[in-house]
């Protein structure tokens, strides 16, 4: 049986079930369980502190686990990244009082409180500066007004809430982070975990691609496929009317207002965007 974790709090824990849910593990997207059972799948989900998720994965206990790049560096597990999953991205930065530090060197010697204590003394030992790091767990902004600290390590979003405090970001990020998933680092190959992947894989490319259905005339159709050339290729089908031909490919749904404009300029009529809802490529 294949076993699990996820974040049962925080901004992983919702689009990490959704994304579950859209990978036919419907199990998964259960609420205020500890474990859930999903015999149609063989697979058993753990609803964990994202915090721990890398502990346990590393342990071998557990076969995978969904949490954030930063706590993965943070823990020091031996677990690696299978996956980027790109939903909850945060970046991590230095912050302090406005107008007492304009580069990260300048926090030499300071006091600069984190909730992630691991990966900052990783990186201040990296750039080779000397600071006493303040382990806390939350609310890190605060620590610097209560004198707890001179400088803050933390999650930046908008820095709503650092402006508040009255700090200021200082130097270039420390991280940036997305959700991952990953394992213990050397476990052996499973095609239980394989699957697992796959079918997260086609929900990523799902949500990024989508279909776009299109006639044109022939002699164009050459010219219309460098805008649309799909993953391997697009299908090319004859319509009745001669001279005409559908075009199906799949395209960055990003991209596709400005594809759908080149195409009607180029004299591409009836054309149609799908949603992709699972794929396999």
């Amino acid at each position: 049986m294949l076993r699990v974790a996820l974040p049962n709090k925080g901004q992983l824990a919702d689009p990490a079930r959704e994304m579950l849910r859209e990978a036919g593990y419907p199990a998964a997207h259960a609420a205020r369980e500890l474990v859930v059972q999903d015999p149609d799948n063989d697979a058993e989900f753990f609803f964990l502190r994202p915090r721990d998720i890398a502990t346990y994965v590393a342990t071998g206990q557990l076969d995978l686990g969904i949490t954030g790049l930063d706590l993965l560096l943070d823990s020091g597990s031996d677990a690696e990244t299978l996956l980027e999953l790109g939903f909850a991205p945060s970046t991590f930065r230095f912050a302090a009082p406005v107008g007492t530090a304009t580069t990260v060197a300048d926090l030499a010697g300071r006091r600069i409180a984190t909730s992630y204590a691991g990966l900052l003394t990783a990186h201040l030992a990296a750039l080779g500066i000397e600071a006493s790091v303040v382990k806390l767990d939350g609310a890190v902004e605060n620590s610097v007004a209560l004198g707890v600290a001179d400088a803050v390590a933390d999650v930046v979003a908008t820095g709503t809430t650092l402006k508040q405090a009255g700090l200021a970001v200082v130097g270039d990020p420390i991280l940036v982070s997305q959700a991952l998933l990953v394992r213990r680092t050397g476990a052996p190959r499973d095609p239980a975990v394989d699957t697992f992947v796959r079918r997260l894989q086609g929900v990523i490319v799902a949500r990024a691609y989508v279909l776009v259905d299109y006639d044109i005339r022939a002699e164009r159709v050459e010219e219309a496929c460098r805008i649309t050339p799909g993953i391997e290729s697009p299908t090319v089908s004859p319509l009745h009317d001669q001279g005409w031909v559908a075009v199906r490919a799949m395209v960055p749904k990003r991209d596709v207002h400005r594809i759908m404009d080149e195409l009607y300029d180029m004299g591409a009529r009836g054309i149609l965007v799908t949603d992709i809802h699972a794929c396999r490529l």
